[in-house]
């Protein structure tokens, strides 16, 4: 069955930005003049998903609104004669089909995963993380599914990390000695949640994209909370492992970390200096900084 849809998690407070997310979702926060989570749904859909579910919280009302459309801001746009931006703000209306459900309680990403059951139904879908912002010349989540539809198991990006890094992340570790055929593609035994450095099965990290088996939610509804009174997806997904193949990709493409405040500075200088419109005065300004201290 081909994937169609979509799950956005965005339930979460985005403590790691205050006092900016006080009272603007963290999804909400621009990446030079699109906000986070508009890269995520275009990477979707640029992937060939149809349907977009975004989990939400009473706070994140300005997510609803910014896929809305907006009546008022089109026909100043169009009585001012910017056809240009006209067209882009209607665009983003039309990405896709949205659909909104309430994550009641903060409780894990398996919990938000699992609150856009009914909406799913019984076919695989994808899971994006929006604070993972990937480019590349195909979509991440695209490539997953390429994965998916060779394997008919659940696939989850990853990346390689440094050794020492390997703490900050779930691990993969690969079953030895199965040739997929792909060098990016590892059927997996197992998966580790922040080993310590040296006891890392690999150096394979896992990232905010998965496709996964609509079989999930029934190990979600298994999952006893772990750390923190959260349902993991992690654990969920390993214990999907033992009724079904379960794959990592090592996907193409550049990762940035858009829900740290490094990370983020990182991907709004980098992502400004690949637009055309805006980069080379960029550049220029940026060599013209005195940077001595």
């Amino acid at each position: 069955m081909r994937v169609r849809k979509a799950v956005f998690p965005a339930a979460g407070w985005g403590t790691r930005f205050l006092p900016a997310t006080k009272a603007q979702p963290k999804e909400m926060l621009p990446l030079v003049d699109k906000p986070v989570i508009q890269y995520a749904v275009e990477e979707a859909v640029a992937a060939g998903i149809e349907q977009v579910i975004i989990v939400t919280s009473s706070q994140k009302r300005a997510i609803e609104d910014h896929f809305d459309i907006s009546f008022e801001l089109e026909h100043l746009l169009e009585q001012k004669g910017d056809i240009e931006m006209l067209r882009r703000i209607r665009h983003i209306g039309d990405l896709a089909t949205i659909s909104y459900v309430r994550q009641k309680e903060q409780l894990g990403l398996g919990h938000a995963v699992l609150v856009a059951k009914e909406l799913v139904g019984h076919e695989p879908f994808a899971v994006i993380l929006s604070d993972d912002v990937v480019v590349g010349e195909q979509p991440c989540v695209g490539q997953l599914i390429d994965a998916y539809e060779r394997t008919h198991g659940s696939v989850v990006a990853v990346m390689e990390v440094p050794p020492d890094d390997t703490g900050r992340y779930g691990v993969i570790d690969p079953a030895p000695d199965v040739d997929t055929g792909d060098p990016r593609l590892f059927k997996l035994r197992g998966l580790i949640e922040k080993p310590a450095p040296g006891t890392a099965p690999s150096n394979f990290a896992i990232i905010g994209r998965y496709v996964l088996t609509p079989k999930i939610f029934d190990k979600l509804e298994q999952t006893p909370r772990g750390a923190g009174g959260e349902i993991q997806l992690t654990d969920a997904i390993q214990a999907l492992m033992a009724e079904q193949d379960v794959y990592g990709y090592a996907f193409e493409g550049v990762r940035y970390d858009a829900g740290t405040t490094m990370g983020w500075l990182k991907a709004s200088v980098e992502l400004a200096l690949q637009r055309p419109d805006v980069g080379p005065e960029f550049r220029n300004y940026l060599a013209g900084l005195d940077l001595g201290n």
